[in-house]
């Protein structure tokens, strides 16, 4: 459980971040690429397994480390881009909900995972949760014509969650832990490059020396959730099909909890109640 509560705690750490970088004009792909290059050094640094380039390309999770990296950066390419122009509601929502992808592929594809009626209902309150704790209308409405960015949104993140899961389970031991998430987040940094070499064609980067700073500053935390989250779902004692929606209605409640108190964000009656339903799903998912 300790492992589960470190994540929740690293991942609202790195929710704090997002929101200084917001607050003093810090350019998120910059910091990320600087960050998943700090955060694969830590990967190195703490590895049991020492570096060999043969070794790692032998390896039976490196196709793991490169698709996970590839679709972090993409995703969050593409949740950046959701935010500007359906806004941050349905794309938090999106994010949020694509842990039913993982979710669903774990009760398929790995025999000791239950589906209960608890859980079923666990699940339900997370929805509920995750929609009125995301929306500050009672309605939520966007350009239909971007339709195709909310579904990649959920699908990136929720085949990205999955493939992670997957390596854990079947392909890293705890020997090679540090090195795979070495490649994943140096693969993932650099295709955050060939992004940003792709966007300079249409405009010129600005680049900032605190957008270097911001990105080594979060790519410890970043690194620190990705072991403890890796932990969760290898020794936690629950099953993935729990450990994914606690730590997403974690995060939720968490995120809200240091907007109301770090960042004086003001929570509506259906926030709270949103909440609430978070809290009970994580009760009924993980202790019923």
């Amino acid at each position: 459980m300790i492992d589960i509560l470190l994540t929740i705690l690293t991942f609202n750490i790195l929710i704090v971040f997002f929101k200084l970088f917001h607050k003093y004009g810090v350019d998120n792909l910059q910091a990320l690429i600087v960050n998943y290059f700090v955060a694969g050094t830590c990967g190195l640094y703490f590895s049991d397994q020492e570096f060999s380039i043969t070794y790692v390309l032998h390896a039976p999770w490196i196709f793991h480390a490169a698709a996970i990296g590839v679709l972090f950066i993409l995703t969050f390419n593409l949740y950046a881009t959701g935010t500007q122009k359906v806004g941050i509601a349905i794309t938090t929502i999106a994010n949020k909900l694509s842990l039913f992808i993982p979710v669903g592929f774990a009760l398929i594809l790995y025999p000791n995972e239950e589906l209960t009626y608890i859980k079923v209902v666990g699940f339900i309150l997370a929805i509920i949760g995750i929609y009125l704790s995301s929306t500050k209308k009672k309605k939520l409405s966007f350009d239909k014509s971007y339709l195709w960015l909310i579904i990649l949104v959920f699908v990136g993140q929720g085949i990205a969650d999955t493939i992670f899961n997957n390596a854990q389970r079947t392909v890293v031991d705890d020997a090679d832990a540090g090195l795979f998430f070495m490649c994943l987040l140096l693969i993932a940094g650099i295709s955050g490059i060939f992004i940003l070499l792709g966007k300079s064609i249409k405009q010129k980067p600005k680049f900032e020396f605190k957008n270097l700073i911001a990105g080594a500053a979060f790519g410890i935390p970043n690194f620190a959730s990705l072991i403890f989250f890796f932990n969760a779902l290898e020794s936690s004692g629950f099953e993935a099909s729990q450990v994914f929606p606690v730590v997403s209605m974690g995060v939720v409640v968490g995120s809200a909890i240091v907007g109301l108190f770090l960042f004086k964000e003001k929570l509506t009656l259906m926030n709270w109640v949103g909440l609430g339903f978070a809290v009970l799903s994580i009760f009924m998912i993980t202790f019923l």
